[in-house]
């Protein structure tokens, strides 16, 4: 009623069936059983769709799956530093750093460590055994320069502040 002010308890929750969400689930687990099973009647279309699928990857070539190419830092590369036993890879967003090291000889795990200081910040420190790469390591850094360090099997480098 319109200007009646008396307080009124609230309902409860709506009671749920346990099993009221597998239903769905067991409906589109039968779909796809039932679409595998069709594609299975149809040995012809499926070896064709084999056929193209593996052809797609010929072309493809072997360097277009390259491992190098995708990086698991965001933002855009900016400094790369070579030593004996790896490499210091940074990357720049506008408000964060991130860095990671990489063994130049991938294989058994050894001792690696990378390190991203912001001025004025804490530093960010990543250390283990690692058979390719340790890292990525990220810091806030708007209008900061930044530190790296990099070590791998006992070898390492270091940059001064950089990225101003």
């Amino acid at each position: 009623m319109p200007g009646d002010t008396t307080a009124r308890p609230c309902p409860g929750p709506v009671p749920v069936h346990p099993r009221a969400f597998t239903g769905r689930a067991s409906a589109v687990r039968a779909r796809l059983h039932r679409r595998l099973a069709r594609a299975r009647a149809h040995p012809v279309a499926y070896a064709l769709v084999l056929a193209l699928a593996a052809g797609l990857l010929v072309l493809a070539g072997p360097g277009a799956g390259g491992a190098g190419a995708v990086s698991v830092c965001q933002g855009r590369p900016t400094r790369t530093v070579s030593f004996a036993t790896g490499e210091l890879r940074l990357y720049r967003t506008r408000h964060y750093a991130c860095a990671l090291v990489l063994a130049k000889r991938p294989g058994a795990p050894r001792p690696m460590r990378v390190t991203l200081q912001p001025r004025g910040g804490r530093a960010a420190v990543v250390g283990g055994r690692w058979g390719r790469q340790a890292g990525p390591v990220t810091v806030h850094a708007l209008n900061r320069c930044v530190r790296a360090s990099a070590t791998v099997s006992g070898r390492s480098v270091s940059t001064g502040w950089i990225l101003c």
